[in-house]
């Protein structure tokens, strides 16, 4: 949609919550030099939200290009900046902006993680971009290089932390040794966390995040509903202070890999050892390891969260495809010409740690042993402790703490031989297991 050098380009935004907010207020506050940049004006001339009132309070936002009318504005600009969220609405209009000339800018991960391939596709076939920095890392450049500097490069595979709520609330249980539910009302309260925090805390946000972190990392189409996804609900204090004991800390991971069985993308809690990189990675902050063939270790970190940091990365994306615009061409497309097969989850092979409470009496750790030869998974180690406060109906003895650190092995065979052990008589509560990071 190329107009000459002093034709202003149009940007339509969609959403004015606290992200689209403060992406308007850097258009606007920053106009002049944006152009400068860009090498022809800018200017933001739609704002479209649910109530327009909720606008006044930002002054730097005109009133009078404020409206409801979300399709309009969708289809009357050269750049729209999708902030929705969700997945139906964004859809909707989204591709009413490809369909009507215009390039997009999204923040929107659920979005790209369930349509990506599709909204990838429309785009192309009608010569306009998608960009969506902000949709992984918040403000890290982290897509841009996986997509367009490593695109010589063979990536094999990424690991990372990739939810600032969920690593904010684990650094806290580490650091002050608090409960899981404490932490997260703190997290709630100081704006952390969500009112709903089930997308961070179940694991949801980053699976989201991971299925586009693989899908331009190998070339494949990879959606949501190819990641396997634990949360952190089920992370104690006593699994924080077991894994300091051990000098170790627990995050959650967002790992995507492309091996010879295929591709695979997971999210989990994990054990890794203090001294590793992402171990000092605290508060919102996000991190992500790229592992590629000849350029072998990258690691990418910075704000993973926030309105200002979100935004800076949303207008950078806005100023490369204004440049696009001003020189009559069109950034790279987004290559999905693999048709990789999806790795089965006896594929991935770990080390797992596993928590068991249990009768203190004799013979419980040579049954539970037995078990896990039964099954064929090696041990590694075994760690036992008191825990005096804790009871079980019908036994009157000490409850204790049977921690199992086992050598590699694939995950269906791992909870196969959880369970068995759970039917064990002398085995009470709910089991605790993480995967050990080499």
């Amino acid at each position: 949609m190329a107009r000459n050098n002093e034709t202003p380009i149009r940007v339509g935004l969609l959403g004015a919550g606290t992200v689209g907010s403060q992406t308007a207020r850097l258009i606007v506050e920053q106009k002049d030099e944006l152009s400068a940049r860009i090498g022809r004006p800018i200017e933001l001339t739609g704002v479209a939200c649910l109530d327009p009132k909720e606008t006044e309070k930002f002054p730097w936002i005109d009133q009078s290009i404020v409206t409801t009318d979300t399709l309009s504005v969708a289809t009357n600009s050269d750049i729209v900046i999708e902030l929705i969220g969700g997945t139906t609405v964004a859809r909707k209009f989204v591709l009413a902006a490809i369909e009507s000339g215009a390039s997009v800018v999204t923040a929107n991960k659920a979005l790209l993680a369930k349509y990506g391939p599709e909204i990838y596709s429309a785009a192309e076939a009608k010569g306009v971009d998608i960009y969506f920095e902000a949709a992984v890392g918040g403000a890290i450049p982290f897509l841009r290089p996986l997509r367009e500097s490593l695109v010589g490069d063979k990536v094999t595979s990424m690991l990372g932390i990739v939810n600032g709520t969920t690593n904010y609330i684990l650094d806290e249980m580490t650091t002050k040794g608090l409960q899981f539910d404490d932490v997260l009302k703190d997290a709630q309260a100081k704006g952390y966390a969500e009112a709903d925090p089930t997308g961070d805390i179940e694991g949801y946000d980053a699976a989201n995040k991971a299925a586009i972190m693989a899908t331009l990392g190998f070339h494949t189409s990879v959606t949501i509903d190819d990641v396997s996804v634990e949360g952190i609900t089920k992370i104690t204090a006593d699994d924080i202070a077991a894994a300091t004991a051990e000098h170790k800390v627990i995050k959650l991971l967002a790992v995507v890999e492309n091996g010879e069985a295929g591709v695979s993308a997971r999210v989990y809690p994990a054990l890794i050892d203090e001294n590793h990189p992402l171990a000092s990675v605290h508060g919102s902050f996000n991190a992500v390891f790229v592992k590629a063939e000849a350029a072998d270790d990258l690691m990418f970190y910075g704000r993973g969260a926030g309105g200002a940091p979100t935004a800076s990365a949303v207008v950078g994306d806005v100023v490369t495809e204004a440049r696009h615009i001003a020189a009559g061409c069109t950034g790279p497309s987004i290559p999905l010409y693999k048709n990789l097969p999806k790795a089965p989850i006896t594929a991935s092979k770990a080390a797992f740690a596993v928590r068991f409470l249990i009768h203190d009496k004799p013979g419980v750790l040579a049954a539970i042993a037995a078990e896990f030869a039964k099954n064929g998974v090696s041990i590694n180690g075994v760690n036992q402790d008191l825990k005096p406060t804790m009871t079980d109906p019908g036994y009157d003895g000490e409850i204790q703490q049977l921690r199992v650190v086992t050598h590699l092995t694939d995950e269906e065979t791992l909870r196969n031989t959880v369970k068995a052990v759970q039917a064990l008589d002398f085995v009470t509560g709910d089991p605790s297991i993480l995967r050990v990071l080499d």
